[in-house]
């Protein structure tokens, strides 16, 4: 089965996990090459793959680089975009169920940022055909795992074998790139405080797609997780709906603050990465976040490469060959 005819299998990614190996390494590839020919603008061998389809944007919570990115990324595929008003939110004024089945009578995908995946879930399921993309939950952002490996077989190449240190909360971005790295061979050490590790059920899914050899490692104390690391990784401590915990936050996870000193223990030439919005000072320190090993900026690029190449999976395959 080629990548292109094992795609036309998918309708929705609520998770990395949707896809299997072969199409998370047919999304990079394809992510490379719609990157490569960017320059080529309407000339581009996908410039009107998504010609008369429409996709949808429901966005229960603010974005800059996932919004702009689709939008961007919809447009330069030949697709229109609908933005849906907030007032739309998932929930509110009328059952998931019901914002599900309208909507896919009228477009083609949507994109959905919202806070629990179990909703997600459900909107998914009530519309069998609609395409649904995860632009982020509270529990898993998939779309930055794409970004997040794109950027780094860009500056490491082959990522099979290699490990990268996550260090902070346990969160959706730590849960999408342990889905990822386990479908791809990769390493990932986790480091976190006792009450923010990973979850149990995450671990276990990614110990359950592993391939390669991946191992996902857990562990309470940063230097250990980025020692010997070919990139190490973090987030904000304090993510969207969490507010009122800043300030714990801030005093719990501060032993887990990315430093000179912490980049010093990894591999040399090691990359620093993080999603963004980044708080230089806190989980991260400006010396870092600007030096030469950072390439968060290329990760925020990225975001808009590989969503292009997911959108052409799903409601293009024909064009992903």
């Amino acid at each position: 089965m080629t990548p292109a005819t094992h795609a036309r299998t998918r309708k929705d990614f609520l998770s990395v996990l949707d896809l299997d190996a072969a199409d998370f390494e047919r999304c990079l590839q394809l992510a490379a090459q719609l990157k490569a020919d960017r320059a080529l603008g309407r000339h581009a061998p996908t410039a009107d793959a998504l010609n008369g389809r429409h996709v949808a944007l429901l966005f229960d919570k603010p974005s800059l680089r996932t919004r702009t990115t689709f939008e961007i990324g919809i447009r330069e595929l030949g697709g229109h975009v609908v933005a849906l008003q907030p007032d739309v939110a998932l929930g509110c004024r009328e059952p998931v169920a019901d914002v599900a089945r309208n909507l896919e009578r009228w477009v083609d995908a949507i994109i959905v940022r919202t806070f629990s995946q179990a909703i997600l879930q459900d909107f998914a399921a009530a519309a069998t055909r609609l395409h649904v993309v995860n632009a982020l939950t509270d529990q898993e952002h998939p779309c930055q795992a794409i970004a997040d490996f794109l950027t780094l077989q860009e500056h490491l190449g082959p990522m099979r074998g290699r490990t990268i240190a996550f260090v902070g909360d346990g969160n959706n971005v730590a849960t999408s790139l342990a889905h990822a790295a386990a479908l791809l061979g990769v390493h990932v050490h986790v480091a976190s405080p006792e009450a923010y590790q990973l979850p149990h059920a995450v671990v276990q899914q990614a110990t359950g797609a592993a391939r390669l050899g991946a191992r996902l490692r857990l562990f309470t104390d940063a230097a250990d997780a980025v020692a010997g690391a070919d990139a190490v990784y973090t987030d904000t401590w304090t993510s969207m709906g969490q507010e009122a915990e800043a300030g714990v936050r801030r005093r719990v996870f501060a032993p887990y603050q990315v430093n000179e000193a912490l980049m010093a223990l990894a591999k040399p030439g090691a990359l620093f990465m993080h999603c963004l919005p980044a708080h230089r000072g806190e989980e991260v320190t400006a010396d870092v976040f600007e030096s030469e090993a950072s390439v968060v900026f290329d990760q925020a690029e990225n975001r808009l490469h590989g969503q292009k190449a997911l959108l052409l999976m799903l409601l293009a395959p024909a064009a992903a060959l």
